[in-house]
């Protein structure tokens, strides 16, 4: 969807991501997704008369660690507040939150842009606050009520207004998706709400310094619901413009069956919550030394090992991307790598490639077709980093290579069993290949002659019936350097 070019659209991004943690944010229920409707609850998360909410430690260490991986300050004292709201999957009538003093604010995040290039967007603040239940609207009764969610640990991340495009705001929450996920504390699972997202967008004139009014659509459980939704509400906000017509400050609900969003009330201000701290929790202190012992326990984020990638190792930019994609694969890639070292005497940056290269075909492939992460990949990277040791020290080509991975996906083995039993040991036997070579010229004369001839295109079709008569176990550099001796022998 075309956007008009003489407006700028003005978005920020509010995103909650669920935190991975095994009891609620309050209390001891389960936070295990799929369970029976309104069985993982108790009268805490009920808000049943006399109840009182323990904080879960784990949410405060959890929102630290993005708090850090973003640069953002992190207070010594925050506090909890309620947010108060009636609504039927709100048992309590409000929502534990936070307000006026919250944990995280400052910090940034840098995203890619399709020509290259990077943008930081700002991030306002991260806060904690427990998720209310769920409605499920069905076509037989009018509404049902599953309350397993409420309490269940968040952290809701405000983006500045920085995002100037839909394109960057999903590149924006591709970003945070990837953080939250690096850093171990949200499975960043949109299908099944793990990680949420509402979008704030106003336009204006293109040139001017303030805002135009905004909305807010909510409903928007994927990425491309949230570029779609964005291209439709500035379109709506600009044709209304055009029109004559104001944009009312509303919140609406992305329709993804129809494409288009549609009100869902007035947008509300904070005074409407009627925030006020909550009597039931004592403030949130963090000294230095737990901001430290958190700090120090970051693993490497995705942008630092992408560059670190690039730098050090030498990986083309689109190796890198895609390697550092998820902290498993990244992983996976470094052990694989340390392990061939180990086997070789080369250095990091001498055998980056080659195991980039089965990484990033051979094992995402079979992820693919299997459908599962990369900590259920049979192949360990010490067994993966031994296969190619073999291709490196001629014991093997890499068409051989290939038969043995197939194995080693369905055999626990290691590739140099499974070579010798299966015969695949490479043939560098000259005078074997010399024979095999001569055999192919000569039954090849008239292809021999169109090489002879200046069609440089024949060597590698003589190559290949070489290696076919062979059953692929010739040494191809071998193979390459008699056959290249033979055919300018021929020659002269």
């Amino acid at each position: 969807m075309k956007l008009n070019e003489q407006y700028e659209p003005v978005i920020g991004l509010e995103v909650h991501a669920q935190m991975l943690t095994r009891t609620k944010a309050f209390c001891g229920c389960p936070t295990s997704f799929g369970s029976e409707p309104n069985t993982n609850v108790c009268p805490i998360c009920l808000g049943m008369p006399g109840t009182l909410p323990v904080l879960n430690i784990n949410l405060v260490e959890f929102i630290m660690r993005m708090g850090l991986a973003v640069g953002c300050a992190i207070a010594p004292r925050s506090v909890f507040a309620r947010k108060n709201y009636f609504y039927p999957d709100l048992p309590k009538g409000y929502q534990i939150s936070q307000y006026e003093e919250p944990i995280c604010t400052n910090g940034s995040v840098q995203i890619d842009l399709d020509d290259g290039g990077r943008k930081w967007i700002g991030i306002t603040r991260i806060h904690m606050e427990e998720d209310a239940g769920k409605s499920i609207h069905d076509l037989d009764v009018d509404t049902l009520v599953d309350v397993n969610r409420c309490g269940v640990p968040l952290i809701e991340i405000v983006s500045e207004p920085d995002i100037r495009s839909p394109r960057e705001a999903y590149q924006y929450l591709w970003k945070i998706k990837q953080l939250v996920t690096y850093l171990g504390i949200c499975d960043g699972n949109m299908e099944e709400g793990s990680l949420r997202c509402d979008a704030n967008v106003s336009v204006r004139r293109k040139g001017e310094e303030k805002f135009g009014t905004k909305t807010e659509v909510k409903n928007l459980n994927s990425f491309r619901y949230v570029e779609r939704a964005l291209e439709y509400e500035i379109n709506r906000h600009v044709q209304l413009i055009e029109d004559g017509g104001t944009v009312r400050q509303e919140t609406l609900l992305w329709d993804a069956n129809q494409n288009a969003a549609f009100p869902m009330r007035s947008k509300e201000e904070a005074h409407d919550y009627r925030y006020f701290p909550d009597p039931d929790l004592v403030p949130v202190l963090v000294d230095e030394g737990w901001k430290e012992k958190v700090r120090q326990g970051l693993p490497e984020l995705p942008t630092p090992r992408r560059d670190r990638f690039m730098n050090e190792l030498d990986l083309p930019r689109y190796d890198a991307d895609v390697l550092t994609t998820e902290k498993g694969l990244a992983d996976y890639f470094d052990e694989s790598l340390k392990e061939l070292c180990s086997l070789t005497g080369k250095s990091m940056k001498e055998n980056a490639k080659a195991v980039s290269n089965w990484v990033m075909t051979d094992v995402l492939r079979v992820i693919g077709e299997r459908k599962i992460d990369i900590d259920r990949f049979p192949i360990t990277p010490r067994s993966l980093a031994s296969m190619i040791a073999l291709i490196s020290d001629g014991t093997i080509s890499g068409k051989i290579a290939k038969d043995v991975f197939e194995e080693m996906l369905v055999t626990d083995a290691a590739p140099q069993t499974i070579v010798e039993s299966k015969g695949l040991l490479q043939v560098s036997d000259t005078d074997v290949i010399v024979r095999t070579i001569e055999t192919v010229v000569r039954n090849n004369a008239h292809q021999v002659q169109k090489y002879l001839e200046g069609n440089e295109k024949i060597f590698s079709f003589l190559v290949g019936e070489t290696m076919k008569a062979m059953k692929g176990k010739a040494n191809p550099r071998l193979v390459n350097e008699i056959l290249r001796q033979k055919l300018e022998a021929l020659r002269r």
